[in-house]
């Protein structure tokens, strides 16, 4: 079995760090470069940037923000956010990025998945994932949540690795924030039709959830924010309890 991957993530909004709750009610937490030092730190495997209101706000990415963030750290950064052109990736990856993230874009212009891959390769691509239960079916939605566009979320992570992405993050807005565990049933679901790493997000709450995620699916990755930003779990802590109970991790 290989590693697994424990990846802290800065959902960022104006220049700070933020959370909520099925991509509502969101606050404050903290500044995000003294976050990602302390999880450099802390031993996080790699640190998940969004600037979680660019696609909304139909703008670019802040790359200030970013530029201090990738200073503070030296583990591997994934980079998302307001992601719309091979421009994009150019100007994310030059300020520090080694993976970027798009998602909305990518619905927008799924071409844009197989040129970024062919110019920066496709370790370089990470296409993520809202995905929401709607009339019974696992659904992508666009710009930050808020958009349905009616595609069938497992055809889109096929699509997806097909046109080259190296990477998902699929992340669930139902579990969003509400800290009852991983949505094993949409990762399995959505996991059965691809081969690349897949990393699961929204609905840590406790050790026992991540040790759940690894053992029932294929994840290759488990990503959270609340539960670590709030020091309700520490990665430390979390590290040799899943080792403890046989699931392989970096300590």
């Amino acid at each position: 079995m290989l590693t697994k991957r424990i990846i802290p993530c800065l959902d960022v909004r104006a220049g700070r760090v933020v959370k909520g709750m099925n991509f509502e009610g969101v606050r404050d937490v903290n500044d995000p470069m003294e976050l990602a030092a302390f999880y450099n730190d802390e031993g996080a495997d790699e640190l998940v940037f969004y600037d979680i209101t660019a696609s909304h706000e139909d703008r670019k990415l802040f790359t200030d923000a970013l530029r201090r963030v990738a200073g503070a750290i030296f583990i591997p950064l994934t980079v998302g956010g307001g992601i719309n052109s091979l421009e994009d990736f150019d100007r994310v990856l030059k300020s520090g990025a080694d993976k970027v993230s798009v998602n909305s874009g990518a619905i927008k212009t799924p071409a844009l998945i197989t040129e970024a891959a062919k110019k920066y390769g496709s370790q370089c691509v990470v296409l993520s994932m809202d995905v929401k239960r709607v009339r019974g079916r696992f659904t992508v939605f666009a710009r930050g949540g808020r958009d349905d566009t009616g595609i069938d979320a497992a055809r889109w992570a096929a699509d997806g690795e097909r046109r080259g992405a190296g990477e998902l993050v699929i992340n669930s807005i139902d579990t969003d924030g509400v800290k009852d565990g991983f949505d094993i049933e949409m990762l399995n679901a959505l996991t059965a039709g691809v081969s690349i790493p897949v990393v699961a997000s929204g609905g840590a709450g406790r050790m026992e959830h991540f040790k759940r995620v690894f053992c029932e699916t294929g994840v290759t990755a488990g990503l959270a924010a609340s539960i670590f930003h709030f020091r309700e779990v520490r990665i430390g802590d979390l590290k040799r309890y899943l080792s403890g109970e046989g699931v392989p991790v970096r300590i």
